[in-house]
């Protein structure tokens, strides 16, 4: 401390000032005051400094973490939220046993083990606010007006309001404010009448799926939220959706309890204790930084937006020429004005005319390219997908993927499995044989002994349960159909208590079933005298395999030989031919040491098991799938039925529904077994997939080779599947249906579309709705460039031979307008017919644009336009009228021409085109309003539109001109066109390969 004063007065001493003696008595003491202060700021500078160097010294610093987190005195809970999160999401097994493990975090959070959440609503409440909810945040919907910026993005849009704008500021400089408005104006009206209908229907359309896609999306993960594991067996989990490992995952009370959001239960059961929900889980947090903006397109809308690209640089080569031409013959003086002067003369016209003169003629040739290119068809195709996704909705169908409404359509083969989509899923025992006898089911009849078995593999071997309320009431069964079917065979007939099997045995092992084993075991412990048991059940042949004694009717065990083995496969086999399935029990007594085993291998024992019986259980077909089947096939579809049942089964149940016929036996190739498949070489398999309509005792990976296979040939595949197992067929084939009662989460995320009756004539009302989309996209095509290709050639040879276009700008964006967004929701809207039903399917290189279309959209197109240059060049002097009048009836007629060909693209081969007409009100309320609205334009919208009245004899003109619309499309289909594309006619490919790429695409 001495050394910091004596530093200290040396640096006072240094900076005292001089003090003159000159200096009164009151300045010196100011003077001494500021010499104080400023000392006495040195000294605790100086202080300051040493004390810092002293702690930097002595005091190293220390890395430091948190251990756990200490609530605050106003939390009820012991732990909070950010340590929860972290100790699952992280897997830190150390820290979870310091807070106590499971049982410690179940205490902190104030929840049962056995009840779960102890309080009602206030506690719930205070929970949510404390964890949060089991809800994710959604992307922000886009708003109106972000529709309104992507319209005004439109180069050409753009290039129109400095059009109007030019044209409205000259006009108004020419004839004043009153009058010069109206040619600037009417564009700039019509341009933003353009851009709110397109905005408007592209808003709801987007609020349409948005809605479509909280539906489609409704599916939940198999792992609903962060927790831990706290009872169950044999639990394996898929975490390869977030971390990328394709192997799967072990869940247990011991080394991994962790379970985390968004994985997938691929085998096993358990129950598990939340930590995390919403946002706060592993998935939510993932899921935050993902955006929801996927600007998904179907395979239709790319090649649909090449079609546009391609027509719309044909329109812009014809506007350009269109400009060329209108620009020399203004400036060659080739053009006149209303009162038939030339309306360029050199240097005598002023330049404020000849701008007005070229930013107009810059208006005609840039809505020419408006016109031109077919924005209606994307518009279309939302339309149609967004109509058909609603209604498939109500037929059952729920589209979680917008590319396959499109690709089920041609769907050329359906491999379907039988439980649920061809059956009806509720299953029931009818058979039980003991031994090599049948039984009549009733307990009385079957040793006491074996009694006793069958109750302990049927009660603790199984995943479902029997619940039954109060007293006397009926008995309620939980399971899969299968599970269900027996125990309420082993409870109503043979009088099983599971309660009272569940409180004698310890379960110490369960081998879960699944698809590829067809079976399920249990390993347990009898508290009375701790004997240990094995308990197998499953299908009747993998069983049977395992046994090497049986109980005959008596209940006396015997040697399973040879020959007696044989005599219980022809049994199994004569169930399977009555379409039963065949289910058998069989059971094993273990030593005590067994447990250690198993639990060290994870396998139980499968050898020498004694057989206790075998059950029967009949499936029956669901009532007109028969009709569904036979619809498909007259469709051009094959239909292949893959199931985990036996041969002579699957053979009875596709025989009854008509999959195969009955002449079909073992030896044409039709009815294999997966394995026999699957042993076939690469070469054999693509040989005779094709004529394999059953697959019987086929695993998934079976499914899974069949679909690549037939992918491999050509065939656009429809696959559906329930299991767990499905979901690598399910996201192999081109469209994967998933099924909605009995399909797992897994199969319903792995599928596109969601077939929610189970039924198979779903999948029928599916396919027809696949084909309608395409259709209803055809007949929009046809009907919107039969406008394209009149538009364009009339305005061209009127601006080459006349100097002018008949159709001006306005004009031309209202048929722009009524073309894209009323014409584009009129035909996509056309419900589908049974006709659809018996066409082949529409390969997905067939051309967009067939034969027929060409044929019908040529010879309207080639109507219109002798019609309207007829009118462009001799209206005047046939109807005796004026210019004017004659642009009127020009446009007029060009619009009503549009109006009835709207009829015509309603069939494209069908020569009644009024045929189910009075079904589809939308349709013809727009063709009403489209009249309504082109009345108003004509009759009192006439200085916007640049049109002038007319009388009701040339009103009648108008509507007899275009109404041969309607003969010319009779006529017109009644010529045969070639089946194969007009343009493979043509050998000089090298100079038409841009030209096939665009329009067959």
């Amino acid at each position: 401390m001495s050394a910091i004063l004596n530093k200290a007065h040396i640096i006072c001493t240094e900076h005292l000032p001089n003090v003159p003696a000159s200096l009164n008595k009151h300045n010196k003491k100011w003077q001494l005051t500021f010499v104080t202060i400023y000392c006495s700021r040195a000294l605790f500078s100086l202080v300051k400094n040493h004390v810092s160097k002293e702690k930097a010294i002595k005091v190293s610093p220390v890395p430091s973490h948190v251990v756990l987190t200490i609530p605050t005195e106003n939390s009820c809970f012991k732990i909070d939220e950010t340590t929860l999160t972290e100790i699952v999401k992280e897997k830190k097994l150390g820290k979870l046993q310091i807070i106590g493990g499971v049982n410690g975090v179940a205490s902190s959070l104030q929840t049962s083990l056995d009840s779960g959440i102890k309080g009602g609503a206030e506690d719930i409440a205070h929970r949510q606010e404390a964890f949060g909810s089991n809800t994710y945040k959604k992307p922000p919907s886009k708003s109106i007006f972000h529709f309104v910026v992507e319209a005004f993005k439109d180069l050409m849009i753009l290039i129109l309001l400095g059009c109007a704008a030019l044209s409205l500021a000259f006009g108004i400089k020419e004839h004043g404010l009153k009058d010069g408005w109206y040619d600037g104006g009417s564009i700039f009206v019509a341009v933003f009448l353009v851009i709110s209908v397109s905005a408007i229907s592209n808003y709801r359309q987007n609020k349409q799926f948005d809605k479509l896609s909280k539906v489609s999306n409704n599916i939940q993960i198999d792992v609903p939220a962060d927790g831990l594991f706290l009872v169950g067996h044999s639990l394996q989990i898929d975490e390869s959706s977030m971390t990328g490992e394709s192997d799967h995952v072990e869940v247990n009370s011991k080394k991994n309890p962790f379970l985390i959001s968004g994985t997938k239960v691929v085998d096993g059961y358990a129950q598990m204790l939340v930590t995390s929900v919403g946002m706060n889980t592993t998935w939510g947090q993932m899921m935050s930084h993902v955006t929801g903006d996927k600007n998904e397109q179907t395979p239709l809308q790319v090649r649909l937006n090449k079609l546009t690209s391609a027509i719309g640089k044909v329109g812009l080569a014809v506007a350009f020429l269109v400009l060329v031409v209108l620009l020399v013959r203004y400036f060659t003086g080739h053009t006149t004005d209303e009162n038939g002067n030339i309306e360029f003369n050199g240097s005598i016209t002023k330049a404020d005319d000849i701008i007005n003169a070229v930013v107009g003629i810059v208006a005609s040739a840039v809505t020419i390219v408006v016109v031109a290119i077919p924005e209606g068809l994307p518009l279309a195709v939302t339309l149609t997908l967004a109509y058909s996704m609603k209604k498939m909705m109500a037929d059952q169908a729920m589209v979680r993927k917008l590319s396959a409404c499109e690709t089920m359509g041609s769907a050329t083969t359906i491999c379907t499995d039988k439980t649920g989509a061809l059956t009806l899923n509720q299953m029931k025992v009818t058979k039980f044989w003991q031994g090599k006898e049948a039984m009549d089911g009733a307990s009385s009849s079957i040793s006491p002994f074996v009694v006793k078995l069958i109750h302990q593999g049927v009660a603790l071997n199984t995943t479902g349960s029997v619940y039954r309320g109060s007293s006397g009431s009926e008995f309620e069964f939980s399971g899969s159909p299968t599970e269900k079917a027996i125990l309420s065979w082993a409870v109503l007939d043979m009088k099983m208590d599971q309660e009272e099997r569940k409180r004698n045995f310890t379960i110490l092992f369960v081998e879960a079933f699944n698809s590829q084993k067809k079976r399920s075991g249990v390993l347990i412990k009898k508290k009375e005298d701790n004997t240990v048991h094995v308990h197998w059940k499953g299908a009747a042949e993998m069983i049977l395999a395992m046994c090497s004694s049986y109980y005959d009717a008596s209940g006396v065990m015997k040697d399973l030989n040879g020959e007696e083995r044989m005599e219980f496969k022809k049994i199994i086999q004569g169930m399977a031919a009555s379409s039963l399935r065949c289910i058998a029990f069989a059971h094993k007594q273990v030593a005590e040491t067994e447990e250690e085993n198993v639990k060290e291998k994870k396998k139980l024992e499968e050898e020498n098991l004694t057989l206790l019986g075998l059950v029967g259980i009949k499936d029956p077909c669901r009532p007109g799938v028969k009709k569904a089947v036979e619809a498909c096939q007259s469709a051009g579809v094959n239909i292949k039925m893959i199931t985990g049942d036996n041969v002579f089964t699957a053979r009875a149940i596709a025989t009854e529904c008509g999959i195969l016929r009955p002449g079909h036996d073992m030896d044409s190739g039709a009815v294999v077994e997966g394995e026999e498949f699957r042993n076939y070489t690469p070469e054999e398999r693509m040989e005779k997939v094709e004529k394999i309509c059953v697959m019987a005792r086929s695993s998934p990976f079976d499914k899974l080779l069949m679909v690549q296979c037939l992918k491999q040939k050509g065939h656009v595949v429809a696959v559906t599947g329930d299991g767990t197992n499905d979901a690598p067929a399910l996201k192999e084939a081109d469209i994967g249906l998933s099924m909605g009662i009995q399909g797992t989460e897994v199969a319903k995320e792995s599928s596109d579309i969601v077939i929610l009756d189970d039924k198979f004539a779903s999948v029928a009302t599916v396919l027809k709705w696949g084909r309608c989309v395409y259709t209803n996209i055809q007949k929009f095509i046809q009907f919107q460039l039969t406008v394209n290709v009149a538009a364009l050639v009339i305005n061209f040879v009127a601006a080459i031979s006349a100097g002018e276009v008949p159709l001006t700008a306005v004009q031309l964006l209202w048929v722009n307008l009524i073309m894209d967004t009323l014409g584009a929701l009129a035909l996509a809207t056309e419900k589908p017919t049974m006709e659809l039903m018996k066409k082949p399917p529409v390969g997905l290189t067939e051309p967009l644009i067939t034969n027929i279309m060409w044929r019908n959209l040529l010879a309207q197109a080639f109507y219109q336009v002798a019609v309207l240059l007829i009118l462009q060049f001799r209206g005047e002097s046939i109807f005796n009228v004026t210019e004017a009048v004659n642009d009127t009836l020009i446009f007029n007629t060009f619009v009503l021409c549009q109006v009835f060909n709207e009829f015509n693209a309603r069939k494209l081969e069908k020569k009644n085109v009024f045929e189910g007409i009075h079904k589809n009100k939308l349709f013809l309320g727009i063709v009403g309003m489209t009249i309504v609205l082109q009345v108003l334009m004509v009759e009192f919208l006439k200085r916007f539109a640049g049109t002038e009245r007319l009388n009701w004899g040339q009103w009648g003109a108008c509507i007899a001109m275009a109404v041969v619309s309607w003969p010319i499309g009779w006529i017109v289909k009644c010529i045969p066109v070639p089946e194969r594309p007009i343009f493979s006619y043509l050998k000089w490919k090298k100079h038409i390969y841009c030209f096939k790429n665009t329009f067959i695409l």
